[in-house]
């Protein structure tokens, strides 16, 4: 096995383990905790936790990036977009809005647990020696990684580039509202009690 035969350093046991509990228990508040906000502040701690695995596979720009984009920028969208909505609204989870999507959620599932299982079984290398064929090289890394999205990964950058201009022009949607007259619908049984309300007052201020 590759742990058996690569020695790894105690502090950077320590810091992994750390780090991957955190991700790992940060991930599952995400899912798991029924108020948004809390779930957005676990997203923070995971991303904060895979900065910190960034930051011990020597990829130190990436680190900065996942704090300074993500744990920053992104979730802080994510609390405008909860505020704007209201976390107070509850949804009706029984009304599927979107025909056989747990169905698809289900097979999604076994996709994903059928692709990590065949990952499982190769000999991946990580740490430090998974990165040595790249940190090698005379390129810095950020030089590395600006090659490599303009380059090769031209393509998921550009549709990534695509993906946050549609989410911007949904929260203005969301956000905008309507300029004209709008129409109150009054509860039937809240009108009777008005009407009776206003009777007494007035008999009372006739008597």
């Amino acid at each position: 096995m590759l742990i058996a035969t690569v020695p790894i350093a105690l502090p950077d046991l320590i810091t992994f383990l750390f780090a991957a509990v955190a991700a790992l228990v940060g991930a599952g508040g995400v899912i798991l905790l029924k108020n948004p906000v809390h779930s957005a502040l676990m997203l923070v701690m995971t991303l904060f936790s895979v900065a910190i695995l960034f930051i011990e596979e020597q990829a130190q720009f990436l680190a900065a990036v996942q704090i300074i984009v993500y744990a920053g920028a992104i979730v802080v969208l994510f609390l405008f977009v909860i505020m704007l909505l209201g976390v107070d609204r509850k949804e009706v989870i029984q009304k599927e809005t979107l025909k056989a999507q747990r169905p698809l959620a289900v097979v999604a599932a076994v996709l994903a647990l059928l692709e990590i299982s065949l990952l499982a079984r190769t000999n991946w290398a990580t740490g430090a020696k998974g990165v040595t064929s790249s940190t090698n090289n005379s390129a810095s890394n950020i030089v590395q990684l600006g090659r490599a999205v303009f380059t090769t990964y031209l393509l998921p950058f550009e549709a990534t580039s695509a993906l946050l201009v549609i989410a911007v022009i949904g929260a203005v949607v969301l956000a905008r509202r309507s300029s004209g007259p709008q129409q109150v619908v009054v509860d039937p049984e809240v009108a009777e009690d008005a009407a009776e309300a206003n009777e007494q007052t007035e008999q009372g201020s006739l008597s």
